[in-house]
C-alpha cells in the first residue's frame, strides 16, 4: 500500500540519520571520559578502546530508543508542515492508522533493544568491571614507572624502582618509603620480585637495608637483610556473587529476587517497555500547525523522553529500596504511559470534530 510504504521509507531514512548523529555525539563524550579515566589511573591506557566499546554497547539501547522516538516525531512533524497529513486525513486515514506502519518499521529495533538490555548490557558491564578491577588490583610494584617516584594505592608507600623485565614481576634497585602511625621506614634493596601467598601479594627483596624512624621518640634503627618480604596489600579478585546487579545476567537476577536484583530488572524491562510506549507517544506528539514554522513539538517530545527516562530510573531506585514492588512499578509507570499515549492519539483524532461542534454553538447567539 502506498500509505504504508511512504511512512516506512520516511521513518527508516530519518531513523538512520538520527542514530548516526546521536552515536557520534555520545561516543565522543564517552571517549573523552574514558581517556580522562586512563589519565587518572583508573583504567589501563591500552584498554581505552576496548572499554569504550563495552560502554557504548551498554548505552546503545537508550540511543536506539531515543533515535527511534526522534525519528517518528521529526518524520511525522515534517508531514504536518508540508500539509501531507492534511491529504492523508482528507483521504479518510486517521492518526491512529499510522501505528501500523510505525510498528512494522520499528519492531526490529525493539527486538535489538530487548536483546541488548537482557543479554549484552550485563555482559558489557561485567567485562568493563573486570577490566577496571584487573587494573586496580595490580600490585603496587606493577603501577610504578621506572625512574619515577610513585605512590601506592593506599597512599602509605612511595616506590622507586628499575625494572628488569617488561612484565613488571622482577625489579632492581628498589626504594620503598613506608609511612606508619608511629613513624616511617625507608627500605632499599638491589633486587626484588613479586610473590603470592594465598590472596596476599608480597614484594620479596634481596640484599638491602631498612632504616626505621620513630616520630615520637626520634629513635632510629638501621638493619641489613639478605631477604625481606613486604606486603603489597593487593586486593583479591571480585567474586561472582559480589558483582553489582548491572553486571549480573538477567536469568540470575530472576532466580535470586533480592531488592537490588528487582530494581535492576525494573530498569531493564522498563527501558524496553518505555521504548515501545515512546512509539505511540511520538505519533501523538508529532502534531504541529503547518502555519507556524516552529519545532515546539520536537522540544516537547525531548522533554517527554527525559521525564520518562528519569521516571524509569526513579522506579528502579524505589524498587531497590523496597518502597514498591516490581510488578507495581512496571504496571503503574508503563501502563500509565501506554494509557496516556492512547488517550493522546484519541484526542488528536477527535480534536477537529470537537472544534467543528463548538463553532455553531458559539455562533448561535449572534
Amino acid at each position: 500500500m502506498l500509505f504504508d510504504s511512504t511512512v516506512r521509507r520516511e521513518l527508516a531514512r530519518s531513523f538512520g540519520a538520527t542514530l548516526v548523529v546521536i552515536l557520534t555525539i555520545v561516543i565522543t563524550m564517552m571517549l573523552i571520559r574514558t581517556i580522562g579515566q586512563a589519565a587518572g589511573g583508573q583504567i589501563a591506557p591500552q584498554d581505552v578502546v576496548l572499554l569504550l566499546g563495552y560502554v557504548a554497547l551498554g548505552h546503545l539501547p537508550t540511543m536506539l530508543a531515543l533515535s527511534l522516538f526522534i525519528a517518528i516525531v521529526v518524520s511525522l512533524g515534517r508531514m504536518y508542515r508540508d500539509s501531507e497529513m492534511a491529504i492523508w486525513f482528507a483521504s479518510g486515514i486517521s492518526l491512529g492508522r499510522f501505528v501500523r506502519p510505525v510498528l512494522r518499521t520499528s519492531w526490529p529495533v525493539l527486538l535489538v533493544t530487548g536483546l541488548l538490555l537482557l543479554f549484552v548490557w550485563p555482559w558489557g558491564n561485567r567485562n568493563s568491571q573486570e577490566l577496571q578491577d584487573r587494573y586496580q588490583q595490580r600490585s603496587d610494584l606493577s603501577r610504578v614507572t621506572p625512574g619515577v617516584f610513585q605512590t601506592s594505592s593506599d597512599g602509605r608507600r612511595v616506590f622507586f624502582i628499575e625494572r628488569e623485565s617488561a612484565d613488571g614481576v622482577n625489579a632492581r634497585n628498589v626504594f620503598v618509603l613506608t609511612r606508619q602511625d608511629h613513624g616511617e621506614a625507608v627500605t632499599s634493596a638491589r633486587s626484588g620480585r613479586l610473590e603470592s601467598d594465598g590472596n596476599d601479594r608480597f614484594l620479596a627483596l634481596d640484599r638491602g637495608q631498612r632504616n626505621d624512624v620513630d616520630v615520637k621518640s626520634g629513635e632510629k634503627t638501621l638493619s641489613s637483610f639478605q631477604s625481606y618480604r613486604l606486603l603489597v596489600s593487593e586486593r583479591v579478585a571480585r567474586d561472582a556473587d559480589k558483582r553489582p546487579p548491572k553486571a549480573t545476567r538477567t536469568i540470575e537476577l530472576i532466580r535470586k529476587p533480592t531488592l537490588l536484583a528487582q530494581g535492576e530488572l525494573a530498569w531493564r524491562f522498563g527501558l524496553l517497555f518505555g521504548a515501545a510506549n515512546l512509539l505511540l507517544l511520538g505519533i501523538g506528539l508529532s502534531a504541529t500547525n503547518p502555519r507556524r514554522a516552529t519545532n515546539w513539538n520536537l522540544l516537547f517530545a525531548l522533554l517527554a523522553f527525559i521525564v520518562y527516562y528519569n521516571l524509569i530510573n526513579l522506579s528502579q531506585a524505589w524498587v531497590a529500596s523496597g518502597r514498591i514492588g516490581l510488578g507495581t512499578a512496571l504496571v503503574a509507570l508503563h501502563g500509565g504511559a501506554f494509557g496516556t499515549a492512547l488517550a493522546l492519539l484519541w484526542w488528536r483524532d477527535h480534536a477537529a470534530v470537537f472544534r467543528l461542534r463548538r463553532r455553531p454553538a458559539q455562533a448561535a447567539p449572534a
